[in-house]
């Protein structure tokens, strides 16, 4: 299979199109690929280091506000539009995958009238401007969410997951807390506010951790690199149960040994705890499209696999509310339970199948 992902802007993004094409490496059906970004994108850097070939176009997204700027956007998106058929009758894929971000809009949209194959996929619970863009004119559409479908075409749509899940859904419980200080053996709750860091969520954490530092398990708190310091300074010794680190290189081979995390409920997070069972505290970035996080967590919340906190509403009970949840095993059980059902471990092998229906479609 001669594949073309596009995908970009986000790690959320991006992750899930790399989760992918691992799976159709480890099955024998990727014969060559092709993956498009943005020069300026996380995708440059990221995929490339991947050993994964990289092609770029020239693209901006659209400014929210009516602005001169729009106009160069559609200027430089009609220029991009040839560069994608360029690339597309160079290349000459089977199928062309689209994973959101607006570089995704031009490949995307000129291979469905070259009459090339083509699925999207949407890891969020709010479809993207980009993919409710192509929605129309693709043959495929994989979600994740079932709040989302009500934004595309009902014959369109399959529920495949995020294909991060089935990437991480096979980790079993390893000695990698050791790394850190920890006792692997322990209970152990961990706090993620993501890759920058989330200030509220910090400074919350700080003040619950003499509480932490109290009771019958240990911590493992992430600050985000460019909080790091700001957070040691603040700190006045550490209760031996309690480590603090500006961040974990390799995040999923440690959550199998973690009972709870604590963290945002951005798509891959989401695909990662309920891929592994692991029960959390949800704390949605309110700075993000649509608020989407939000009802990425409300999603699991409702299934009662998370508890949802808003930020505004990280109080002084926080401590509380955390050190109740982690010594109530009965619950952690029930909370595993509804999180394990949520996940999809073959998001990627439902994916592909979704792209290989579409190509039968064009025969």
């Amino acid at each position: 299979m001669r594949v073309i992902v596009s995908g970009g802007g986000t790690g959320g993004h991006i992750y899930p199109a790399l989760a992918l094409l691992e799976q159709l490496k480890a099955r024998g059906l990727l014969d060559e690929v092709l993956y498009i970004g943005t020069e300026k994108g996380l995708e440059s850097r990221i995929v490339p280091k991947a050993g994964i070939p990289f092609a770029t176009i020239e693209l901006q997204g659209f400014k929210r506000k009516l602005t001169l700027e729009n106009v160069k956007t559609v200027t430089v998106f009609l220029q991009g539009l040839g560069k994608a058929k360029k690339i597309l009758r160079d290349f000459k894929p089977d199928v062309v995958v689209g994973t959101g971000g607006y570089v995704s809009g031009a490949i995307l949209f000129e291979a469905a009238r070259l009459h090339i194959p083509t699925v999207i996929h949407e890891q969020n619970s709010v479809a993207g401007v980009t993919n409710k863009f192509l929605a129309r004119f693709v043959d495929k559409i994989g979600i994740v969410f079932p709040e989302v479908a009500a934004a595309f075409p009902a014959n369109k749509i399959a529920t495949v997951g995020n294909p991060r899940a089935q990437q991480v859904a096979d980790l079993k419980p390893n000695d990698r807390l050791a790394d850190f200080g920890l006792d692997p053996k322990r209970r152990t709750l961990l706090i993620f506010g993501g890759s920058r860091g989330a200030p509220k969520i910090n400074q919350a954490v700080q003040e619950a951790l003499p509480a932490f530092g109290q009771a019958d398990f240990q911590t493992l708190f992430v600050t985000g690199r460019r909080h790091f310091e700001s957070v040691q300074s603040q700190l006045h010794g550490l209760p031996a149960n309690v480590k603090v680190v500006p961040y974990v290189d390799d995040m999923p081979a440690i959550l199998p040994d973690i009972a709870l995390v604590i963290g945002r409920s951005g798509a891959t997070s989401i695909a990662e705890l309920t891929a592994l069972g692991i029960p959390s505290i949800l704390i949605p970035s309110p700075n993000v499209t649509h608020n989407h996080q939000m009802i990425n967590a409300q999603s699991l919340g409702k299934a009662g696999a998370a508890v949802v906190i808003p930020e505004t509403a990280l109080t002084a009970d926080f401590a509380t509310t955390v050190v109740d949840l982690m010594q109530d095993d009965a619950r952690l059980v029930e909370m595993t339970r509804a999180a394990k059902h949520l996940g999809v471990p073959d998001a990627s092998d439902r994916l592909i199948a979704l792209m290989q229906a579409a190509i039968q479609a064009h025969q």
